[in-house]
């Protein structure tokens, strides 16, 4: 006999899971309106000492970044997740790579081992949404960049047009 329970929370644990993944696409691609739909509307966000506020602010915050950072790459790692209920809490490592300006005009790699200690919350409309996201940088290190590749294409992006999925689209998730 199958425990509803049980199967209940894997569920959740996958969408929630999907839930972080879709933060890295989200960066990665510079979707901004993807990522203002993956907050509830009262979360907040702290990411280190570059920011601390309303996720709304974070997403204000992050599309200011965007022309200025060509190619970041978000590589999730370990992830934890205890659902209770229609709430969740979750630890997430993380390795995360930007493209920067250096402060010599040049491009400088940003690379961090990061951790993400979440608060999650289902919300009337069915999905996980974060309700309180905190950053922790493990590791940092920057150097100077003098490699290349696709670098971020955003909305550009190969995966756009392969991709015919829902789940692959640009904007709010449907």
């Amino acid at each position: 006999m199958v425990d509803q329970n049980a199967m209940q929370v894997l569920l959740d644990k996958d969408a929630i899971r999907d839930l972080v993944l879709l933060y890295s696409r989200a960066i990665d691609r510079q979707d901004i309106e993807l990522l203002r739909d993956l907050y509830t509307d009262d979360a907040t966000d702290t990411h280190g000492d570059s920011f601390d506020g309303s996720a709304a602010d974070y997403c204000e915050f992050i599309a200011g970044a965007f022309p200025h950072m060509p190619y970041s790459g978000h590589h999730v790692c370990n992830h934890l997740i205890a659902v209770d209920g229609d709430e969740a809490d979750g630890e997430v490592y993380a390795l995360a790579w930007h493209l920067v300006p250096g402060r010599d005009g040049r491009r400088e790699e940003d690379f961090m081992a990061v951790r993400y200690i979440d608060n999650y919350r289902r919300c009337p409309d069915g999905k996980w949404r974060f309700s309180k996201r905190l950053v922790t940088y493990d590791f940092k290190l920057r150097r100077p960049f003098d490699g290349g590749g696709l670098l971020g294409q955003g909305a550009m992006d190969p995966s756009y047009a392969i991709n015919a999925n829902a789940l692959f689209a640009r904007g709010r998730r449907t």
